[in-house]
C-alpha cells in the first residue's frame, strides 16, 4: 500500500523485501493514479496487471476493498499480506519467517492478523494493542487475541503498556484470507463496500472506480474493521521494525 507520500527508494526496499517471500507474480501495489509512472520505473519487474491505481487517497480501507475484490477475481482462495510501504525491517531473515508462520496460522483460522511488534521503549508516536492473554504475553510467541486497539496513548500511559507486556506496537502489517476481509469490512464499512457493488463485472472500469472512490469515505482498517471485528488477532513480532518517519 503506498499513497504516493513517501520516497521512491521506500518503495523499492519494501518491493525487495516481499520478494524474498513471494513471487513477483503475488505482489501488487496499490497507489495513487499520479504516481503511477514513479512505480513503474522505481519496480519495472512489477507485471503491469499487478498495478492498481486509485483515483484518489481515502485511506486504508478502501484501497483494501479494492485490492480484495481484484485478488478475489484472480483467486477466491487468496490470501493477503498486507503492508505499508514505508516501514524500517531490521532482520529480513526474521520477517520472513514470521510472516511465513503467521501465514500458515491464518490458511487455518479465519481471522485477521496483525504483526504486533514487541515494544522496546514506552513510544507515543505508535498505537498499541493489547491482548487477551494479560501480562508478559509477549513472552509467548504464539498467536494472541486482541483486546484492544489504543492510538499514541500519553508518555505515562504508554510506559504503563510497556511494563505490563501485554501490549505491542501496531506495525500495520495485516494477514488475511480474501474472503475473511471482505465479509469483515462489508460487515464493518458497507459506507465503503456498497459503493464497489458490481465489482464481479465492473472493477476494471475507470467510470466504476473514479464514482467508487469519489463517493468514498476516508476510512483506516484500524477504526473501520480492526476495532469493532472479533476475529482480531496478533502474532508478536521481534524483527526490528519502526515507522520510516520516526528513525
Amino acid at each position: 500500500m503506498a499513497d504516493g507520500s513517501g520516497e521512491p527508494s521506500e518503495l523499492k526496499i519494501t518491493f525487495e523485501r516481499f520478494r524474498t517471500i513471494f513471487d513477483t507474480a503475488h505482489i501488487l501495489v496499490v497507489t495513487l493514479a499520479g504516481w503511477a509512472e514513479v512505480v513503474r520505473v522505481t519496480i519495472p519487474e512489477l507485471p503491469a496487471g499487478n498495478l492498481l491505481l486509485e483515483p484518489y487517497a481515502r485511506k486504508t480501507a478502501p484501497c483494501m476493498a479494492y485490492a480484495t475484490y481484484h485478488l478475489l477475481k484472480r483467486n477466491p482462495d487468496a490470501l493477503i499480506v498486507a503492508s505499508p510501504s514505508d516501514a524500517v525491517i531490521r532482520d529480513q531473515n526474521l520477517f520472513a519467517r514470521t510472516v511465513l508462520e503467521a501465514c500458515k496460522y491464518v490458511e487455518e483460522n479465519d481471522v485477521l492478523m496483525t504483526l504486533g511488534i514487541v515494544p522496546r521503549n514506552a513510544d507515543t508516536n505508535y498505537g498499541y494493542i493489547q491482548v487477551k492473554e494479560g501480562r508478559n504475553a509477549h513472552l509467548m510467541g504464539v498467536p494472541l487475541q486482541v483486546k484492544t486497539f489504543t492510538e499514541k496513548p500519553p508518555k505515562d500511559l504508554a510506559e504503563v503498556f510497556v511494563r505490563t507486556g501485554e501490549f505491542f506496537w501496531n506495525s500495520g502489517i495485516f494477514i488475511w484470507k480474501a474472503e475473511t476481509i471482505r465479509r469483515q469490512m462489508e460487515l464493518y464499512v458497507p459506507e465503503v463496500t456498497e459503493l464497489f457493488r458490481g465489482w464481479e463485472e465492473h472493477l476494471e472500469e475507470p467510470e466504476f472506480l473514479e464514482k467508487a472512490y469519489s463517493e468514498c469515505p476516508r476510512i483506516s482498517l484500524d477504526t473501520g474493521v480492526m476495532e469493532h471485528t472479533d476475529r482480531a488477532w496478533l502474532y508478536p513480532a521481534s524483527f526490528g521494525w519502526a515507522d520510516i518517519y520516526r528513525l
